[in-house]
């Protein structure tokens, strides 16, 4: 049987393009699984019912759940941080101290990762991951603060951005994701004026 002329040719079954909502629904649900139940326990079953689609929508997009979550989280790490430009160090530093207390306070990530950074340790693609979305970002941000603080004359020239970062968000990783325990009122000021008085010292 030919197609009339004139007719529009119906695509191949396997040139259907994906729909971006359902793409977001899976990525959505990802996140809500790995808080609720871990990667170790979560599934493609779980993840589709939890976006309302089917399993096949999901395997459409990712092969496995290990290449799934790491392609959720590495789109979020890719998003990054904007470097906070107060016109102070302290400024600056009580910024993005802020922005990361609000982050690793959040219900989901409070949960995600630390399961992803136990999970790290048998996956080496969720290693990396991490590390692009916990260090490189970090440093990216943490590297302008300090550019910008010795642009003004705050800080010595050679201030080594990494250093900076430990004593950025170090204290901050240790009191909401390791001890987990809500700060005192004042800690992020207390926090960023040690942390200016250490980097100055």
């Amino acid at each position: 049987m030919t197609t009339a002329p004139g007719t529009p040719r119906r695509a191949p079954a396997g040139a259907a393009v994906l729909r971006e909502d359902v793409t977001d629904a899976i990525r959505a649900a990802v996140f809500a699984e790995l808080a609720a139940v871990g990667f170790s326990r979560m599934s493609i079953e779980g993840i589709a019912r939890r976006a309302g689609v089917g399993k096949t929508a999901v395997y459409r997009r990712w092969k496995s759940k290990l290449s799934l979550v790491v392609d959720v989280v590495g789109a979020v790490a890719v998003q990054g941080l904007p470097a906070p430009d107060t016109g102070s160090l302290y400024g600056d530093v009580r910024a993005l101290l802020e922005v990361a207390s609000h982050a690793l306070r959040h219900p989901v990530a409070s949960q995600v990762i630390p399961d992803l950074l136990v999970e790290a340790v048998r996956h080496p693609e969720i290693a990396d991951t991490l590390k692009a979305a916990l260090l490189d970002s970090q440093q990216g941000v943490v590297a302008q603060i300090v550019r910008a603080a010795a642009g003004r004359g705050e800080l010595p020239a050679d201030t080594d951005p990494d250093r900076a970062l430990d004593l950025v968000l170090g204290p901050l990783y240790w009191r909401l994701v390791v001890v987990r325990t809500e700060p005192p009122r004042g800690y992020l000021d207390d926090l960023a004026r040690a942390t200016v008085a250490a980097l100055t010292a």
